[in-house]
């Protein structure tokens, strides 16, 4: 793992607390606060509860639409689709044959 050297500035308390960490856990401070930028990395990804509604929301409105095509329109594109692709693969299969 690359390491870049950098400077920041933490107040007394929070020094205190990755200095005691890193010695009860007998790991250098620099890994004790990439662990806790790692660990509140995962935790701020999560989506907030209002994002979380928000979006469920927008689900909730885009399955009571109608739908834009017939099953059988979308069943018949897919048909089309898989008859292209074989298709396909048939003529890739018949340019690589050597013989």
């Amino acid at each position: 793992m690359s390491m870049v050297k950098v400077t920041y500035s933490l107040d007394d308390a929070t020094v205190r607390r990755i200095r005691r960490t890193a010695e009860r856990i007998g790991k250098p401070q620099s890994h004790v606060v990439r662990e806790a930028v790692a660990d509140y990395a995962t935790r701020t990804d999560r989506l907030s509860e209002a994002e979380r509604l928000r979006m469920l929301g927008v689900l909730d409105r885009w399955r009571s639409e109608p739908a834009p095509r017939s099953r059988e329109r979308v069943e018949s594109e897919l048909r089309e689709i898989r008859v292209s692709r074989r298709e396909s693969s048939l003529r890739r299969l018949a340019d690589d044959d050597p013989s």
